[in-house]
């Protein structure tokens, strides 16, 4: 959430780059560098990336705000139990469909507008009476203890400083200055001048979620570890907090402003989505086809990439990582490729088209596989998540003392285990139990503990029947996007050097192409409270590192 200042390079190089250029889609940018075949790889990887990101996420936190607001389980429909939580993302879904089918890309950006005094007004109220609730910020700190800090460890096995800075930077730069989904909006302004502004503006609501998202976060641990709010698994946090500290009709407002941000979410990706499929795609294939042929084409390839989504949230789920881990590990496979291909394409007049084709394909194939390998060893990442949902349902049993819950806590993990680890598990788990008899809790917890050796049983096996495949399944995904990263760049610069160089015609494509006339232009677009803003949103996001460090 400290990454406004991304989108104020989005405002000030970006904007500027793109309006020279005269182009409206982040694919055609490539097609005028590079070839047809680079925009379409482009265009075929952020088609994936609305299927595994942006529906799958935005559609499963939908489901659980409804969840933890109405608190049902499951509805009857025509003689059957249907969980709620898929009614409610269904229909989520629907609603969008219909009101984005009926009023376009203004109805897209009203309501992005209209929802966010709601979320304000309402995360506000959250933060003070959270605040007051647990006792105070100092409150929050002394429970919160280490998890607090930004950077941690290098030998930290989640998030590691040496794997965080930079992978969240290349995400950063992906999303907020190369994506379809984001750079639209910018692209909707009449000029520079109010694309720029816009983005500035942007920068100054990005700072918001650390008080309205992050914070309330520490509040939701604090509480829980306090026994003052039960939250069922941490994606369900804010959601928990809304329906629990909010009078009722507050409760009813910022639960149609969540929901309102969600669809807002949902209808700039219906639009995206169409977009990119009719105009890099179908058009190729049936050109000269009437305009409501291509609407209705649109609408269906709209619609197939939610079905995709929705099928893909259980096996996202099955990964058993917290929503914003699974959002970031997703992303760090897709971003090196689409980072290194724009980054090099605007700034090095010597990349080369064929440089862009095989970096892209090369890198978008080590993130989907690394993916793949993900699922497939799933249950590595799921155990630490499965056992602290055992441990952590409210704080009275938090700390397992008696042999007799290390038992039945034990005996609930194991019954969880594919037949196959049974075996290689029974002997860590008995020992586990007999180390943790004898525990005491200085320093440690029994959860600690048991967790450990859990874990260690697990990573034993997939070592031994996994072998090379497994390490690299087992390389912190945060180091993986860096390495990745890495490739992507040497991949495209070795090929560069070695190919023909760009012709004339795809140079104008780069940022040093622009004319005297144009940086004219852009110099007139902006002014000294242009660059006032811009200082004071850069000192706000030092002053979060600084004391957030």
């Amino acid at each position: 959430e400290m990454h406004a200042w991304f989108i104020l390079i989005l405002g000030w190089v970006f904007v500027p780059f793109y309006d020279r250029i005269k182009i409206y889609t982040m694919p055609e940018f490539l097609e005028r560098r590079f070839t047809p075949g680079s925009r379409s790889i482009l265009s075929g990887i952020s088609l994936v990336s609305y299927v595994l990101t942006k529906v799958a996420v935005t559609v499963y936190a939908g489901g659980v705000v409804f969840d933890q607001v109405f608190n049902i389980e499951s509805i009857t429909f025509f003689g059957k139990e249907i969980d709620f939580f898929w009614v409610s993302a269904i229909g989520l879904v629907a609603i969008t469909g219909i009101y984005t089918i009926l009023g376009g890309m203004k109805a897209i950006m009203y309501t992005s507008v209209l929802q966010t005094p709601v979320l304000l007004f309402g995360s506000i109220v959250i933060l003070i009476v959270g605040l007051g609730k647990v006792g105070g910020w100092a409150e929050v700190e002394n429970i919160a203890g280490s998890n607090i800090h930004l950077i941690r460890s290098a030998a930290d096995p989640d998030f590691p400083w040496t794997g965080v800075l930079l992978a969240s930077a290349c995400i950063g730069f992906w999303y907020w200055c190369t994506d379809q989904y984001i750079v639209q909006r910018v692209l909707s302004g009449r000029n520079q001048h109010q694309s720029r502004r816009g983005a500035i503006l942007a920068g100054y609501f990005k700072l918001l979620p650390v008080f309205i998202f992050l914070i309330p976060g520490m509040i939701a641990f604090a509480l829980n570890q306090k026994g003052l709010l039960n939250i069922g698994s941490s994606d369900s946090a804010f959601a928990a907090m809304v329906a629990t500290l909010l009078p009722k009709g507050i409760t009813g407002i910022v639960v149609c402003g969540l929901l309102a941000a969600l669809m807002s979410s949902l209808a700039s990706l219906f639009n995206s989505s169409a977009m990119l499929f009719v105009e890099d795609f179908y058009k190729k294939m049936r050109p000269n086809q009437s305009d409501r042929h291509y609407l209705n084409i649109g609408r269906s390839a709209t619609a197939t990439v939610v079905v995709l989504g929705v099928l893909w949230i259980p096996v996202m789920l099955g990964l058993g990582k917290v929503l914003y881990e699974y959002l970031q590990g997703v992303q760090g496979m897709l971003a090196p490729a689409i980072a290194s291909v724009f980054l090099l394409g605007v700034s090095w007049k010597r990349m080369t088209s064929k440089a862009a084709f095989w970096g892209m394909i090369s890198g978008f194939t080590l993130g989907m596989f690394r993916l793949a390998l993900n699922v497939v060893y799933g249950l590595v990442g799921k155990t630490g998540s499965l056992v602290k949902s055992v441990l952590y349902i409210n704080a009275e049993n938090a700390k397992a003392d008696t042999l007799d819950e290390i038992t039945s806590i034990s005996d609930k993990i194991q019954k969880s285990f594919p037949p196959e680890l049974a075996a290689t598990l029974s002997d860590k788990l008995i020992s586990a139990k007999e180390s943790l008899a004898t525990l005491t809790l200085e320093g440690k917890t029994h959860a600690s503990e048991l967790i450990a050796q859990v874990k260690a049983g697990i990573h034993a096996h997939y070592l031994d029947t996994g072998g090379v495949i497994y390490q690299i399944a087992s390389i912190n995904i945060y180091h993986y996007t860096v390495l990745l990263l890495f490739f992507c760049l040497i991949t495209m610069v070795a090929i560069s050097l070695l190919t023909k160089a760009s012709t004339p015609e795809q140079l104008k494509f780069t940022y040093r192409a622009s004319t005297p006339e144009q940086r004219k232009l852009t110099r007139e677009s902006w002014n000294k409270w242009d660059i006032v803003h811009t200082i004071i949103i850069l000192g706000v996001i030092v002053a979060f590192y600084i004391y957030f460090w």
